[in-house]
């Protein structure tokens, strides 16, 4: 393998790797810093598909990337110089299993037609301001938001022509960092969507963020096309938004893809966002979700989320409060039907007094070779006084062998604090299902009204009646097939 070498101040990828494209590429300059270091240290394959989404971006001589985007594909380029395909002896991915992504052959979706899409309606009616992302890329054609107030910017990265909101993205569209797939996400996102808040202002519509995976192939393929969106929620002093950000793949088409996904959230003083986020891809496919989240002093978060989709789904979320009387809510359900994997990795950071959060975690597993993994902690440090902290994970096994494993769990270094956490996993309680058959109601309905129930917890914590309307739709469907959607 030859390596080439120039002496520069930021790393690239292509500099470890043979060229595997053919001669007629357009040729560009790698460049590293201490290469043999590097080199050693570096996983071939991670860097071949780094390689792989570096090029599947498109360039032009005439205009260049955004100063934000250009800082964060340098960034996390340097990062997957060092950083290893995760397998099962490390922490973070005991119970998750990414070998199916390793021995697929992953190729980036490139965004040849999507303005077509404008006369299928494959993503529906929407009465709310949104954006339609399909396979990474916004499409204008099938997008709307002419009802967002003044100063309240939502687009592309590139096509923000205000230097106030591309200094203020600068701060923070590379100030944390994630794992490999983060890394991979900024690597490969081919622009940043960034929805901006001005100070004071309360935004009155809910935005609507759908995206749609439409590229994949067959389920027994090793073709597994990749998106990378990337969004930015930039939420001024005093600001508020409604964000409902929804995962779906083409109806009917269980297709296998690969959607690695990141969305920052950053929330100044006194500033509000609530999230719902649905994630309904196909069954066959990987759905990879980073949420992060930065809340500065008296601000609230509320994330609210149900995930049915995905033969891998795993969803990264870090909040971070950095200042004083924050508030952070999580409510998330996860259903396993098939063969899936449904996996919430969560980590919350306090460091200033009186910050308050609850999270609640509840799953279905009812498919015998269905797994679930949820991973949460909550990280009180020594300054985060009088922090009021819970969290509880519960779990529904429908079906022999079905398999949760859950790790609910506090680091906790300050002294004035009230914190609790629990976890439970069971099938249903027979005393549940005698209370129903006293009254006359046979046990096979008694089963399915309380296994919705269960679900109807975080369901009805989201705030938008459409959108509670769409999860009870979808998970009767899938607990009910033959059942009609109400």
């Amino acid at each position: 393998m030859m390596i080439t070498t120039l002496s520069m101040s930021i790393p690239s990828l292509g500099s470890y790797l043979p060229k595997l494209s053919s001669p007629s590429r357009a040729t560009r300059t790698r460049v590293c810093t201490q290469p043999r270091t590097l080199a050693i240290l570096s996983d071939p394959h991670v860097l071949r598909l780094a390689e792989t989404l570096e090029d599947s971006i498109p360039s032009t001589s005439s205009t260049s990337p955004p100063p934000p985007l250009q800082k964060l594909r340098d960034i996390s380029s340097e990062s997957l110089l060092s950083t290893p395909w995760p397998s099962r002896k490390d922490e973070a991915f005991r119970f998750t299993d990414t070998s199916f992504i390793k021995n697929s052959d992953v190729q980036p979706v490139q965004p040849s037609s999507l303005q077509s899409l404008a006369s299928l309606n494959v993503l529906g009616d929407t009465l709310l301001p949104n954006l339609a992302i399909v396979d990474g890329y916004l499409v204008d054609s099938l997008s709307h938001f002419s009802e967002l107030p003044d100063g309240v910017f939502v687009g592309t990265l590139s096509s923000v022509n205000s230097h106030m909101i591309m200094n203020r993205v600068s701060e923070f569209a590379s100030s944390f960092q994630g794992d490999l797939f983060w890394s991979l996400n900024g690597v490969g996102a081919p622009d940043i969507i960034v929805v901006y808040v001005p100070e004071g202002c309360k935004v009155e519509s809910t935005l609507h963020l759908r995206f749609l995976s439409l590229k994949g192939d067959k389920s027994d393929s090793k073709m597994l096309p990749i998106s990378n969106p990337r969004v930015l929620v930039l939420v001024e002093n005093g600001g508020e938004i409604s964000i409902v950000e929804e995962y779906m793949g083409a109806d009917g088409d269980e297709k296998c893809y690969w959607t690695n996904s990141v969305m920052e959230v950053v929330i100044g003083d006194g500033g509000k966002v609530t999230h719902s986020y649905i994630q309904r891809q196909s069954m066959e496919a990987v759905h990879v979700k980073w949420t992060s989240v930065r809340q500065e002093s008296t601000s609230v978060y509320e994330l609210t989320e149900v995930s049915t989709g995905g033969k891998l789904s795993r969803h990264n979320v870090h909040v971070q409060q950095v200042g004083t009387d924050t508030t952070t809510v999580l409510s998330t359900f996860h259903l396993s039907i098939g063969e899936q994997l449904q996996d919430l990795h969560s980590k919350l950071v306090l460091d200033y007094p009186r910050g308050f959060s609850r999270q609640l975690h509840k799953c279905i597993v009812a498919h015998s070779l269905g797994q679930a993994v949820f991973d949460g902690n909550v990280q009180v440090n020594r300054d985060a006084q009088q922090t009021d902290a819970g969290q509880l994970t519960r779990t529904l096994l429908l079906k022999p062998r079905a398999t949760v494993n859950v790790k609910p769990n506090l680091q906790i270094i300050a002294d004035d604090v009230k914190c609790s956490h629990g976890a439970a996993i069971s099938d249903l309680e027979e005393n549940q299902l005698f209370y129903f058959q006293a009254r006359g109601i046979d046990i096979e309905t008694a089963r399915k009204a309380l296994i919705f129930s269960f679900a109807g917890e975080v369901i009805q914590r989201f705030p938008d009646p459409c959108v509670q309307k769409t999860a009870e739709n979808l998970i009767r469907k899938l607990l009910n097939p033959t059942l009609p959607s109400r």
